[in-house]
């Protein structure tokens, strides 16, 4: 899990940043396909070359295991 910061609610979030936005919304649609795989739904904000992720466990309200284990999958994208 790399470049993950903790935000002021405690949850994960990470910056990513493409050349286009054809490039953030695959990133996007790979990351929505693993988060239904996972019954995991990060906060996804996508603009045309950057997409803000933030992970947290909202039943639990801090971040889980499930979050960082979300968080390194989409790394791996």
């Amino acid at each position: 899990m790399t470049n993950w910061e903790k935000t002021d609610n405690g949850a994960l979030k990470k910056i990513f940043s493409f050349k286009n936005y054809r490039q953030s919304f695959a990133f996007v649609c790979q990351v929505a396909l693993l988060a239904e795989k996972k019954n995991h739904h990060p906060k996804i904000i996508l603009e045309y070359n950057r997409v803000d992720i933030e992970l947290i466990s909202h039943d639990q309200n801090e971040v889980t295991e499930r979050d960082i284990d979300l968080a390194e999958q989409i790394d791996k994208i």
